[in-house]
């Protein structure tokens, strides 16, 4: 799943820009990706669009996340610090916190692996149509690099 998501993001610069799903499965097809993870990918991305409408309302001011139990295990805890680090230097507001940890514990992996989180991340940016800072996608690059295998 993680393949066909780093795959839009380097091919579709925003959201808006994907295709419909039966062209975009053909064309994911067309490029070698399996059906399964194909249509895992799509629906991940179809739930991040549903995220993103539920965390609209929400303040972006200074707040503490407690994480339960149940999201640490799933997240562990070099994704917690990660996701830490990014709101504590302002790149990550508390809606696309959420939003990240929603994504991240659909997932199910247990823990994360820090570098799908970073995947997550970009995909929570380019759901929204957002930049990330130059320095950040630097940093979310770094460990990606060996998946842009398309």
């Amino acid at each position: 799943m993680f393949d066909v998501l780093v795959y839009l993001y380097e091919n579709y610069w925003r959201a808006e820009a994907c295709p419909g799903p039966e062209q975009l499965t053909r064309k994911l097809s067309s490029v070698g990706f399996e059906h399964d993870e194909i249509h895992e990918a799509l629906a991940w991305l179809d739930e991040l669009t549903h995220s993103a409408h539920a965390h609209v309302g929400q303040q972006a001011a200074h707040s503490l996340r407690v994480y339960t139990a149940h999201e640490q295990e799933l997240l562990g805890e070099a994704s917690i610090a990660f996701i830490s680090f990014l709101e504590s230097a302002g790149l990550l507001p508390a809606p696309m916190r959420e939003m990240v940890i929603d994504r991240a514990c659909a997932v199910g992996a247990t823990p994360l692996e820090l570098e799908d989180l970073k995947i997550i991340v970009l995909m929570v940016f380019w759901s929204l149509g957002k930049e990330p800072d130059a320095l950040i996608l630097d940093e979310l690059f770094v460990d990606v690099q060996d998946r842009l295998i398309h």
